[in-house]
Parts: C-alpha cells; sequence; structure tokens
C-alpha cells in the first residue's frame, strides 16, 4: 500500500513528535490536528506537516480530517483523570474508549481503511487500574473493526528516550532532592526506546501483514523500577538517598502528588504498576523487531549535564 499523507490524532504529544519526523523524512504529509497550534510551532516547521485547530472528539469534524488521507494513527492517551470511577472515570472514556469508537466511524465514513493505534502493554478490560481497563476497551473496540478496517495495535511498555516523563522526572528530581521517597520499587519493565517505537509505527503502514494483528513493544531487559532509579542516580551523579516506602506511603505520597497540577503519579499508577510491564509467553513482537537497549540512549540526555554525558551526547547526535 503507497502511503502519501497521513492524519496523526495526538501528534503534538511524546510519541508523536518522533513519528511526525520519521514520517516527513520519509516525504509522507502529516496532518496533525491540535486545540492549540501556536504550542506547537517546531512541528509546523518540517516539510510536510499541516497542524489545524479542530475538536477531534467531534464526529463531523474527524471525518471532513479523515477524509483524502491515506492512514490515520491514533496516538491520544492520558495518564492522570481527576475523578476516580470503576471501572473508569470519564476522562478516561472519552479519551480511550470513545475517541477510538469516533475514530472508527471516521474512518469508515470517509472511505479510509487504513488505521494504527496505541494501546498500552497488559491492556485489559479487567485491569486493576483505570488506565489499564480503559485502554484494554480501547483497543477491543479497534480489533473488533478488523476486517471493515485494516488495522494495527501497538502495545508499548513504558517509553523512554529524550522528551520522555518517565527517566528524565527522576533526574529532575534526583538532582534537587538529598531524599528520593519510592514506593512500588519492586514493579518491573521492559523499557522500549521512544525511536524504534515510532520505526514500528511507520514501518507498518503499508505492510499488509500487519493489517488485523496487535503487537507488543519492549525492550531487550527487564528492570525493576529501584533499578531504573539507581541507574538514574549512577548518569546524574545524584548523592540522593533512596527512600523504600511501603505500599500505604506510597499510596499516600502518590495521592499528595495527584493533587498539584501537572501530576508526577496518581494513586491509578501505583495500581497500574501492580501488574509488570514486561513481555510474557503470550508476547507478540513485529517482524525484525531488534529493540535498542536503555544503557545505549539514556546517557545521551540523562546525564546531559556531567562531562560523559555532553560527550555521549555528541556522539548520539552523530551517529556514532
Amino acid at each position: 500500500m503507497d502511503i502519501k499523507k497521513v492524519l496523526l490524532l495526538g501528534g503534538s504529544g511524546f510519541v508523536g513528535t518522533y513519528i511526525v519526523n520519521r514520517l516527513s523524512q520519509r516525504g509522507i504529509q502529516v496532518t496533525v490536528p491540535t486545540r492549540r497550534r501556536e504550542r506547537n510551532k517546531a512541528l509546523i516547521m518540517q516539510p510536510g506537516v499541516e497542524m489545524p485547530e479542530a475538536n477531534i472528539h467531534c464526529l463531523k469534524t474527524l471525518t471532513d480530517l479523515v477524509r483524502g488521507h491515506d492512514a490515520v494513527i491514533n496516538l491520544v492517551g492520558i495518564l492522570h483523570s481527576r475523578d476516580v470511577q470503576l471501572p473508569y472515570s470519564k476522562d478516561f472514556a472519552d479519551a480511550h474508549v470513545e475517541l477510538p469508537k469516533t475514530i472508527v466511524a471516521a474512518c469508515k465514513a470517509a472511505g479510509v481503511r487504513r488505521l494504527v493505534h496505541m494501546s498500552a502493554l497488559k491492556a485489559d478490560p479487567k485491569g486493576p487500574s483505570e488506565y489499564l481497563a480503559s485502554k484494554g476497551d480501547g483497543e477491543a473496540v479497534i480489533l473488533a473493526a478488523a476486517g471493515e478496517l485494516d488495522v494495527t495495535v501497538f502495545r508499548p511498555s513504558v517509553i523512554f528516550g529524550l522528551g520522555d516523563s518517565f527517566m528524565s522526572m527522576f533526574a529532575n528530581v534526583l538532582r534537587k532532592a538529598p531524599i528520593f521517597p519510592l514506593g512500588f520499587g519492586h514493579a518491573r519493565f521492559q523499557p522500549v526506546w521512544v525511536a524504534d517505537v515510532a520505526d514500528a509505527f511507520v514501518d507498518a503502514l503499508g505492510d499488509i501483514d500487519t493489517y488485523g494483528q496487535a503487537y507488543d513493544l519492549v525492550g531487550p531487559q527487564t528492570y525493576t523500577l529501584r533499578e531504573l532509579v539507581d541507574y538514574t542516580v549512577e548518569l546524574t551523579g545524584s548523592n540522593a538517598r533512596i527512600l523504600p516506602l511501603s505500599e500505604g506511603w506510597a499510596y499516600l505520597q502518590a495521592g499528595l502528588m495527584w493533587l498539584a497540577p501537572n501530576p508526577l503519579m496518581s494513586p491509578d499508577n501505583l495500581r497500574s504498576m501492580q501488574v509488570d510491564s514486561v513481555c510474557d509467553a503470550n508476547c507478540k513482537a513485529p517482524a525484525n523487531w531488534r529493540p535498542t537497549a536503555l544503557e545505549s540512549i539514556a546517557p545521551t540526555y540523562v546525564a546531559r549535564n556531567t562531562p560523559k554525558g555532553k560527550l555521549d551526547g555528541f556522539r548520539f547526535r552523530a551517529g556514532r
């Protein structure tokens, strides 16, 4: 399938900016709807990128946007909600379930068959958190459209890279705080590099073998949360003392952080960590999936203020 024009929903976010870059480099036109165009001038500067202001939750508006494109990529997702409901709040429902329903309807109405969707590793309608449960229901909506549409779903573990809110968040806190209280240090992850995720999405667009498939995107190694924090301490040269928290204290900390205007953590995030974000026997990776090791990338941005970090950053940007 020849892909010349892509509608990218959620394209102004962390992963989206990498996908925009990949598509632009390949000469593919990209439309990235946004609520505030002026906040995304860096993306507008790239060749072949259009950023109309639009409400993508409106079926008519979204159908008009989809029309004329060869494919749609959906990256829209949220990590926090101010409400708490079972199985999930309206915020999670709107972003992870209702929007996929609208996207499927818009693709059918506009006659655009190709749809690539971002879910999450261990997404499950019966998952322990609002995030995982809503992601699971949204994924089911997309896969139910297989046949009428040419759909592909990707389920990444936690994503790292320049601009992330994972390793970078640890580094920012560790540089400033003498004590780093850490809950759920036993939680396990297989962090995956954002550039590998972006390549998987873009490579799948014209690959008919990916139609109707769901793939797990994970890195080559499993780490506990404590191991990742310890590694960040090493990269930043921090003298912060890591203070393990019991489950009760961890939820109290997360609840207090959740009250901040831009929360770094919420109780629902901890509920998600009850399920290890790692591949099991049923995992399915894309063909030729060769993920990049965390240790080859993290020093280029986490340790940017150290002599070694600066040197590694120069080498990385030079392709060495």
